[in-house]
């Protein structure tokens, strides 16, 4: 029998650079693992901390780091070669089947990218599954962009829209916040369209409303609230959200259970 509590080692395939504070960290690992789930990544001595699988590949995850604290900074003195420790995975991620055979709207900002980036990579390579995808992600400047070689092979297949929230002068790219681009939108099947939602709390709370107001069913949005997730096994209670354990019952959650969900 399986002890959920006991890590087990796993080989740094691969370190690939975003910004000065975030990387890719691509992980051996044999086993089923779906978008929006997580793993615990431990360091002896100095605790672990739970990160969401942003790619899936044979044999590997990938899980984007953000150096953050005392156990993610002794993270990013690993190395290609090196091992951590992980147990996992842990939570309900994205199933893709929701979303095959409809359109599909994803919203992300910042590192909320991460989670989502499994679901739009999917429907990038496999365009012909869906009736068409539609990624809008929002970063603070030009120099906090993640996946920037995975959004160049998106925009061959996928509509893509990269917005930052300011820029120096000079920068040619879209300049404001992810709500800004909500409304102009074509959707061609509102009936049955399907929407992600993953960022920051407020950004949302305001990017769900958008879409509430283009007259979109509630049960046709989909939230991540990845930024709760503790221990993995909801036992030592810091993600509890009134009745629910984000570890458990999450993190991804239909919207018409993730809007009565309060801290």
């Amino acid at each position: 029998m399986k002890n959920e509590y006991i890590p087990f080692m796993s080989k740094i395939l691969k370190v690939i650079k975003h910004t000065e504070i975030e990387y890719t960290f691509r992980m051996e690992y044999i086993g089923d693992v779906q978008p929006g789930q997580f793993f615990e990544v431990s360091i002896p001595k100095f605790g672990e901390a739970p990160i969401s699988v942003s790619g899936i590949g044979e044999n590997y995850v990938d899980l984007t780091i953000r150096r953050v604290g005392l156990v993610t900074n002794e993270i990013f003195e690993r190395y290609e070669g090196d091992s951590l420790f992980m147990r996992g995975p842990y939570g309900n991620g994205f199933f893709l089947d929701n979303y095959k055979g409809k359109e599909l709207v994803v919203v992300a900002g910042g590192t909320g990218l991460s989670p989502v980036r499994g679901v739009v990579d999917y429907f990038a390579k496999n365009p012909s599954e869906n009736k068409g995808t539609t990624l809008i992600a929002g970063f603070k400047s030009p120099k906090d962009m993640l996946f920037k070689d995975d959004i160049k092979s998106w925009n061959e297949t996928i509509d893509v829209v990269i917005t930052v929230d300011s820029a120096e002068e000079g920068y040619d790219g879209n300049v404001g916040l992810v709500t800004k681009y909500i409304p102009e939108l074509k959707i061609n099947d509102m009936e049955n369209v399907q929407i992600i939602v993953v960022g920051p709390p407020m950004m949302m709370k305001f990017s769900v409303q958008e879409f509430l107001k283009l007259g979109i069913k509630e049960e046709n949005i989909w939230i991540s609230q990845e930024r709760k997730m503790c221990c993995g096994l909801g036992k030592c209670g810091h993600c509890r959200m009134g009745e629910t354990y984000i570890c458990l019952d999450g993190p991804v959650f239909n919207y018409t259970k993730g809007k009565l969900l309060k801290d």
